[in-house]
């Protein structure tokens, strides 16, 4: 690989290291669809050689995981 490839192949790691931090990972059309459906979950994403192998999602996953932790909350205080 020339010195040319190898500044290519940095700069364009450095911007998609960019894209994820700022949450631009996802195409207008995707987050239109996500805010209209006002989706709260997590989506997931398994990527080789740049191709999707796999995808997924888990709706509703914040508030599970905030409902556990009152009901924790709520045991811890009955006697």
């Amino acid at each position: 690989m020339g010195i040319a490839d190898e500044l290519h192949e940095e700069r364009t790691f450095v911007e998609f290291r960019r894209k994820v931090r700022a949450g631009e990972v996802l195409s207008a059309a995707m987050q239109r669809l996500l805010q209209d459906l006002q989706f709260t979950g997590r989506l997931t994403l398994v990527v080789q050689n740049g191709r999707v192998l796999k995808s997924g999602y888990e709706e509703g996953y914040f508030r599970q995981h905030g409902d556990a932790s009152n009901v924790e909350g709520e045991n811890a205080r009955k006697p």
